[in-house]
């Protein structure tokens, strides 16, 4: 059984706790799809690093000491940052902590690697390799070795100026034994010179419905509430925002938020969206910027930003111009307006994929959620894979890859079917043929020479199984 695509081997807590919010809950993995048409010759894959099999245990190797050998575990739900160096970061995520795939060995990490893509090689650097651990905190505002964020997935993430690596919330553990779960507020820094955390701000105990305060009124007392899958994005005066995710509202209900914050690195300010959850969108007309529009409540979102500054959203799941699913519509936010830019008001929307490197304004990606997503040095929004529900309730995975030009999507890479297998060439090789396995929830990062990567995830391998991954993939766009 699959627990939706935000824990597909996870623990019993979330299934029911998707059940009480109404969205997710369990649900069947999708039947492996032979059939549809592939994108190829347009895009070289390289398989990097990682296995082309299900549930691997990864070799941790001896903490702050890079090696070849050592390789993190198969996991969903991790988060990443990309440091001033250009070196990939990686923080918890949710995987098995056995060679047996049981509810009892399946979890969430609270553990910090780095890759270095000129070396080619992994260091494990904070954390434990022991599942749901608990954060230890400290004292608010101060660095210490002893601290750490507790064992969980889905938080949103940012890297400051100073080349600071930020964290907020998540879905979290609350007890190590049982693996109980909940939403967390916590905001976190990394510093990656000393790797040591930092508590910053939010609350060390779950579940908190924080305190909006007023619309654009910045204020100490102001914090979002606790959530995880909201879509983040920093602006270029160095601001994080984040918007939406699945949490506890003002009210202490759960559902989906289509709140939207700013952090200004000490105090955040509610810019818009409403204190209370399962809001639907109000679209207005398209193209056409209103102080009224605003995205349904939702979570797993894609976002990207412009060079124009703007925010980009796509997708998700929650809550269109009516009803609950997967989303494929396209917002633009420019600092003070919302514009609906494309895709559907309504839900379980499928793709439109034309010819495969063919513009074309009838393209789109289908309705989805938990998706990858880079952008390129030409100003290129790029999305890969995610999940969606089929009409039985059944979870799909797609690998498809997407470029989106500022006006019109292309179809680049992967099927238009669902639940396809990986094609991993020999490793360390780049191949037209190559493409990752369908997938969902996994991490993604740009380096500093402006290459794609691809880590891990939910979805499907070399041989049709799906599980949790820890293959490693790079492309370099041209």
């Amino acid at each position: 059984m699959k627990t939706s695509s935000l824990a597909k081997y996870g623990s019993l807590a979330l299934v029911l706790l998707l059940a009480a919010c109404g969205g997710g809950g369990a649900d069947t993995v999708g039947t492996p799809n032979t059939g549809g048409v592939s994108a190829t010759s347009l895009i070289n894959w390289t398989w990097v690093n990682g296995a082309n099999t299900t549930f691997q245990l990864g070799d941790y190797g001896v903490q702050s000491a890079p090696a070849a050998t050592n390789q993190p575990r198969a996991l969903e739900g991790a988060v990443s940052w990309t440091d001033a160096l250009g070196n990939l970061w990686m923080f918890g995520g949710g995987g098995i902590d056995s060679t047996v795939n049981s509810a009892g060995n399946s979890g969430d990490f609270n553990d910090m690697w780095k890759y270095d893509t000129t070396t080619k090689q992994w260091t494990w650097l904070t954390g434990t390799a022991t599942l749901n651990q608990l954060g230890t905190y400290g004292v608010q505002g101060t660095a210490n070795a002893a601290n750490s964020p507790g064992a969980r997935q889905y938080s949103s993430t940012w890297t400051d100026s100073a080349g600071d690596l930020w964290l907020f919330g998540g879905y979290v553990r609350t007890d190590v034994l049982s693996g109980s779960t909940a939403f967390a507020n916590d905001l976190w820094k990394f510093n990656p010179g000393s790797n040591q955390w930092t508590w910053i701000n939010g609350s060390d105990i779950t579940n908190q419905v924080g305190s909006h305060g007023s619309i654009n009124i910045t204020s100490p007392s102001n914090v979002p509430s606790a959530r995880y899958g909201a879509v983040s994005w920093k602006d270029t005066s160095g601001n994080f925002w984040m918007f939406g995710g699945l949490g506890i509202d003002s009210t202490g209900a759960t559902g989906y938020l289509n709140d939207l914050w700013k952090f200004d690195g000490v105090n955040w300010t509610w810019i818009s969206g409403a204190k209370t959850i399962n809001q639907v969108g109000v679209y207005g007309s398209k193209g056409i910027a209103a102080v009224g529009n605003v995205p349904g409540g939702r979570s797993g979102a894609a976002g990207w930003k412009d060079a124009s500054n703007n925010f980009w959203l796509f997708g998700g799941y929650g809550f269109g111009s009516a009803g609950k699913g997967d989303l494929n519509d396209m917002w633009k936010f420019d600092g003070i307006k919302w514009t609906w830019m494309g895709g559907d008001l309504t839900i379980g929307q499928l793709g439109s994929y034309g010819t495969p490197g063919v513009v074309s304004a009838s393209n789109i990606p289908g309705a989805r959620r938990f998706s990858a997503t880079w952008t390129d040095g030409s100003g290129k929004f790029w999305l890969f894979g995610g999940a969606r529900y089929n009409a039985s309730f059944n979870t799909d995975d797609y690998n498809d890859l997407w470029k989106f030009d500022g006006n019109n999507w292309i179809w680049m890479s992967g099927s238009n079917a669902t639940n396809q297998s990986g094609t991993y060439g020999t490793l360390g090789s780049p191949a037209l043929a190559n493409v990752p396995g369908a997938r969902d929830v996994s991490v993604s990062w740009t380096d500093s020479n402006g290459k794609f990567w691809l880590f891990g995830g939910q979805g499907y391998d070399s041989l049709g199984s799906v599980g949790y991954l820890n293959d490693l993939w790079g492309f370099a766009v041209k």
